[in-house]
């Protein structure tokens, strides 16, 4: 397979993307920075309306009205992109279980978010368990040994997993 003509190709590519509507906006990139559709080469020779209607004056004097509104068109654009990211997120979201603890649970760390011991590859993953003796902010615990010693810092719920003694 001959792989040298790509560089003949990307112009097209680059213009095929520029000129597909994004999912995101619903809208092209082409139209987002020039404020109109591109009539792409090979719908020139087909007689649409818009090919038929094409007066060079008249388009000109609407390219000029169209650049009055493409600050309008970026700031809907950018709103439909962030509700098309919120949707999104909602979306993974769901299954996403929040763990919480209670003062006196009994937690097992994470060994990997301590770091307090390099146990290797064939090492514990889990070390204690200690006490949660409080709660800082959401999801955000302070523990302590089973004697009673506090540790320094405070642990996320991420690198805590409940402990049934």
């Amino acid at each position: 397979m001959k792989r040298s003509g790509w560089v003949d190709e990307l112009p097209k590519v680059l213009w095929a993307h520029r000129t597909m509507h994004k999912n995101s906006t619903g809208e092209t990139p082409f139209s987002l920075v020039y404020s109109s559709e591109a009539i792409i080469p090979a719908e020139i020779p087909v007689p649409t309306e818009r090919i038929l209607s094409y007066r060079e004056g008249e388009n000109d004097e609407r390219l000029r009205t169209n650049l009055n509104y493409v600050e309008e068109r970026r700031e809907m654009e950018a709103i439909c992109e962030v509700a098309n990211k919120q949707r999104i997120a909602k979306y993974y979201d769901k299954r996403v279980r929040e763990r919480t603890y209670k003062v006196g649970d009994l937690v097992w760390r994470d060994n990997q978010a301590s770091r307090a011991q390099n146990t290797g590859k064939l090492g514990p993953n889990w070390e204690g368990p200690y006490r949660v003796i409080g709660i800082s902010n959401t999801g955000t615990y302070k523990l302590a040994e089973l004697k009673g010693n506090p540790i320094k810092r405070t642990w996320n719920a991420t690198a805590l997993k409940k402990c049934y003694m």
